[in-house]
């Protein structure tokens, strides 16, 4: 068996997979439990917020400044997937990085734009509801990207990732690994 080194987090872990949970529950309640999905999409904004506070000041894996490139890197890193010499990173790498912040964004967007519906200023306003599922929509398509991603660097290094974000461990780092 080789050798692990604990990487993410009880609080990432929790919030990953809270986060996967409720955007899925609300996208199952969209049109039929809108109490659900109102709750859901809270609980969503608020793992938002929880995860801006790990991304400043959680653990080294969980900041924002360990894994957040500068576009040059993240564009070089891109071109060395594509002649499949990039390398392993122990925390996020370079696109993964993108991932995290479009998500964010992306999830916030939809939190903001369901909660707009919601207020007196907002409510029935045909350009919000239609923003909201536009967002949604897309935000869809970011989910399948990621867990492409997921799927294309686990194969590419040998490692489940699923697997490292539910036990929070990963193969300890080799020559020429990332950390």
């Amino acid at each position: 068996m080789a050798p692990t080194v604990k990487v993410w987090d009880s609080p990432v872990r929790l919030f990953h997979w809270s986060l996967a949970g409720s955007v899925a529950l609300c996208w199952l309640t969209a049109d039929e439990l809108q109490s659900l999905h109102e709750v859901a999409g809270y609980a969503a904004a608020g793992m938002i917020g929880l995860r801006l506070a790990l991304g400043m000041a959680g653990t080294r894996y969980a900041r924002f400044s360990q894994f957040i490139r500068s576009p040059k890197r993240t564009l070089h890193y891109a071109g060395e997937v594509l002649r499949h010499k990039e390398p392993r990173y122990l925390g996020h790498n370079p696109l993964g990085a993108v991932m995290v912040v479009l998500l964010l964004g992306m999830v916030g967007a939809v939190a903001l734009t369901g909660w707009m519906q919601t207020t007196d200023a907002y409510w029935g306003v045909e350009w919000v509801e239609e923003t909201h599922e536009v967002l949604a929509q897309l935000l869809l398509g970011a989910i399948a990207l990621h867990v492409a991603g997921v799927i294309h660097a686990s194969l590419r290094h040998s490692e489940n990732l699923s697997l490292a974000m539910i036990t929070g461990r990963k193969r300890a780092p080799a020559s020429g690994d990332v950390l």
